[in-house]
């Protein structure tokens, strides 16, 4: 049976609303929580001591801890602050760049995120030989690609399926919420704090087409594989991960839990997330196809033109 786990979170909100999440996290099902800044180093009203109360609080709540580092490294101090991160001894760490992944190698056991691009079984063969125990599937790739990937996977390792949440789409050195604001990055005001799901942005035809979230471009609808666990359980994923939102998670943890251990259907969990997503759901990378598509309502819409 496959375990859930709760992704960091992606977007920049105050320590107060962080202490009260995590708190409402650690009575939910969820088996593993990441924790830590993934995005930006200027969000930095969370000090290393207040992840680690968080990370202990969840620990005795009997769930396993992972502390997830920056996904771009720029400057001298995010990368005092990566090795701080890898040095630890008490926690698993979530390497989310290749710098992280080289502190780590041949000392630690370690995860790696959705940013890292192990696109291969030889990747992945290279990277178990240096210590990974872990790898969160790359969100743009197919199942067929894990199938074969699942098929040459070395022995130890766990595989990781990013199952629903907004999609991690591509990081720069710019930051799109400090130009949408007028503002330079270096005085951006840390103004995405004023988003606690990042900015959307629409199309001429006003259709949801990105969301940006400082540095960080997502994709505007949430990922939703809940149709997919059979079929996940049968490739042999070890952990499906939700992606935190500012509101209803507990409810997305509780509904993907049910349908793990079959008390809730799969068509009253696909209305029940479909409600819960603010610009609707997507599942086209998991079908080969454009990742914003929903393969299900193209094909209705399909066999509606045909009508």
């Amino acid at each position: 049976m496959p375990k859930l786990s709760l992704g960091p979170i992606l977007y920049y909100w105050d320590r107060d609303t962080l202490f009260d999440f995590y708190e409402k996290i650690a009575a939910t099902p969820v088996d593993i929580v990441y924790l830590g800044e993934t995005v930006c180093s200027k969000r930095r009203l969370m000090r290393d001591q207040d992840w680690l109360e968080i990370a202990n609080r969840l620990k005795n709540a009997g769930k396993q801890v992972v502390l997830s580092t920056l996904t771009l490294i720029e400057a001298n101090s995010e990368l005092s602050k990566l090795k701080s991160i890898c040095k630890n001894e008490q926690y698993t760490v979530e390497a989310n760049d290749m710098a992280a992944v080289n502190l780590l190698s041949g000392e630690h056991s370690f995860v790696t995120g959705p940013a890292i691009n192990i696109y291969n079984s030889r990747t992945l063969k290279l990277l178990s030989k240096q210590g990974l125990k872990r790898w969160v599937f790359p969100v743009e790739l197919s199942r067929d690609t894990l199938a074969d990937m699942q098929n040459a996977r070395p022995e130890g390792v766990e595989t990781e399926v990013f199952i629903y949440g907004r999609l991690p789409l591509a990081f720069s050195a710019r930051c799109f919420t400090a130009r949408y604001h007028n503002l330079q990055k270096d005085d951006c005001q840390l103004r995405c704090i004023d988003d606690p799901d990042g900015l959307l942005m629409s199309t001429r035809e006003d259709n949801p087409f990105l969301v940006i979230n400082g540095i960080q471009t997502q994709s505007a609808k949430s990922c939703n594989l809940v149709t997919e666990i059979d079929d996940m359980k049968q490739l042999g994923v070890d952990i499906l991960r939700i992606s935190p939102q500012s509101k209803s998670t507990v409810d997305i943890i509780n509904i993907f839990h049910a349908c793990l251990h079959n008390k809730k259907s799969i068509q009253d969990a696909i209305d029940e997330l479909e409600s819960l997503s603010p610009t609707g759901t997507c599942n086209g990378y998991w079908h080969g196809g454009a990742g914003m598509e929903s393969v299900e309502q193209h094909l209705k819409d399909e066999l509606t033109e045909k009508l």
